[in-house]
């Protein structure tokens, strides 16, 4: 198949030679601009992707096109009408980041009840330099054991954030799907002033929009913290630094924004509290991750070409 890799960024530190091996012939762009799509794609066969969007007079001007493998889970960046309309079978990978997406909330998780940011900076400022005794203890550290983790979202990645947070000895307390009727899980509602460690694997939609928002914060013990390694927007920011300042919550950490890159700022950056700790969309980046990543695409490119596509993404009409 001839194919064309447009936006292969992030990818920088792998090899691509499991992906050329399937391929007549592989074109890779480490990024490409809207307006290079089309040139770029004419001819293809495959069109392998992250960011990029293609849509549909993308895939009219292209008819050699087949295949759309994503390097990612999320394939809104497709016209995925338009591909089911033309013949294109599109294939993402899945559940590539768990490991590292749980690695990372209990890197924050960890940080944030040690105070260890807050210690790092001490020493780098000199200040326990010139400490009466060996032992510094300006900030408070609090242990995990017997604590209670709040879980949104009790998907793969859900499943194994609990699975590390009972080897530390918390408890686990799951919450109701926001929007589904009762059951024996406890709502948002009933969940938050019960526990102290709230984190976020929901994906961001318009139930799940704002979902930690004042009312929310409101509800939770001045000592609790808030983890979001999910989606930018599932947390209003505004809310959270009021929270934040005003002490309504002990800490957080967020891996997201509501706007990525934060071009144009953000309240998050702006007011920087000391107790939070913001990372670049990065909690599902490690290496290993990132090879699973080609793996599971030559594994698509693979099956597709042996007439049995997996991780096939269908067009699902709104209801």
């Amino acid at each position: 198949m001839k194919a064309v890799f447009l936006d292969s960024e992030g990818l920088d530190d792998l090899t691509l030679d499991g992906l050329a091996g399937q391929c007549s012939s592989l074109q890779v762009f480490r990024t490409t601009a809207p307006e290079e799509v089309a040139g770029r794609i004419a001819g293809a066969e495959l069109i392998i992707l992250n960011k990029v969007r293609i849509s549909r007079h993308h895939l009219v001007a292209a008819p050699s096109v087949r295949l759309i493998s994503v390097v990612a889970t999320g394939t809104d960046v497709v016209e995925l009408q338009a591909a089911s309309e033309l013949g294109v079978t599109v294939c993402n990978c899945q559940a590539y980041g768990t490991d590292s997406v749980v690695q990372h909330v209990f890197s924050v998780i960890l940080a944030l009840h040690t105070n260890l940011l807050s210690y790092h900076g001490a020493v780098r400022d000199g200040r326990w330099q010139k400490a009466s005794q060996f032992c510094f203890l300006d900030y408070p550290i609090v242990e995990l054991k017997g604590k209670t983790l709040g879980i949104v979202g009790y998907g793969t990645l859900g499943r194994g954030i609990a699975e590390v947070a009972k080897a530390f000895g918390m408890k686990i307390v799951i919450a109701r799907r926001p929007g589904n009727p009762p059951d024996d899980r406890p709502s948002l509602a009933e969940m938050l002033p019960e526990i102290d460690v709230l984190t976020l694997h929901c994906p961001l939609t318009d139930r799940t929009r704002n979902l930690i928002d004042a009312a929310a914060f409101a509800l939770m013990k001045p000592t609790a913290f808030v983890i979001n390694a999910a989606r930018g927007g599932i947390v209003d920011e505004i809310a959270l630094v009021d929270a934040l300042r005003s002490g309504k919550i002990a800490g957080a950490a967020v891996d997201v924004l509501s706007v990525e890159p934060p071009r144009d700022g953000n309240p998050l950056l702006e007011t920087k509290p000391a107790n939070l700790i913001v990372t670049p969309h990065i909690a599902w980046a490690s290496r290993e991750a990132r090879q699973r990543i080609i793996d599971q695409t030559v594994e698509n490119i693979r099956a597709f070409k042996a007439g049995a596509p997996i991780r096939a993404v269908s067009f699902q009409p709104p209801a």
